[in-house]
């Protein structure tokens, strides 16, 4: 296994809806075993196969819940159903977010509370997990990857200005940058 470079808002695969996976092969199980790898070490609680350079249907993720409930797996060429979207404010506190390819940042977003992920595993098997709260979160986070949207694409004013203004700042927002979990540090 291997830590794989983190691609960084501006690169073409992040911001181009993903292929579907056509065969679940040893290439495939040695590409999700680097994600679960840069995922953990990055760290994160979801990592997309475009992050990583790659345009296909998969995403990784890995969290623990507060009641010690670890949840972690592979989408493959997943589907996604959400709950609709509550109305309101955003609670900057439980409803911010980051993302491993705009690094070091957290702004707050509406996600559907409820989310069904219907995929498919590295063992071929078809799986469903009904998901609320943060495990919701992450699936529609990571979903969005594969459709060549990063969450600051949602954004909505003044947090979308501050992200552009984060990203000029940055210099990002052009191909080939990337960082590397382990030696860089852009997510501290």
């Amino acid at each position: 296994m291997a830590v794989i470079p983190i691609r960084i808002t501006g690169d073409p695969v992040l911001h181009s809806p993903a292929l579907p996976v056509a065969e679940i092969d040893d290439e495939l199980r040695t590409l999700v075993a680097d994600m679960f790898e840069t995922m953990d070490e990055a760290p994160g609680v979801g990592l997309a196969a475009p992050q990583v350079g790659v345009p296909l249907r998969l995403f990784v993720y890995g969290w623990t819940d507060d009641d010690g409930v670890s949840h972690r797996g592979v989408a493959i060429n997943p589907t996604l159903w959400l709950s609709p979207l509550r109305v309101g404010e955003l609670d900057e506190d439980t409803e911010s977010e980051g993302c491993l390819s705009f690094p070091g940042e957290r702004f707050p977003l509406r996600r559907a509370e409820h989310a069904i992920l219907q995929a498919t595993d590295l063992d071929g098997a078809d799986y469903e997990v009904r998901a609320t709260g943060w495990l919701a979160r992450i699936f529609q986070h990571e979903y969005d990857h594969l459709d060549g949207v990063l969450y600051v694409d949602r954004l909505t004013h003044p947090f979308g200005k501050a992200a552009l203004k984060t990203q000029r700042k940055n210099s990002w927002g052009v191909p080939g940058l990337s960082w590397l979990p382990g030696r860089d540090h852009l997510e501290d």
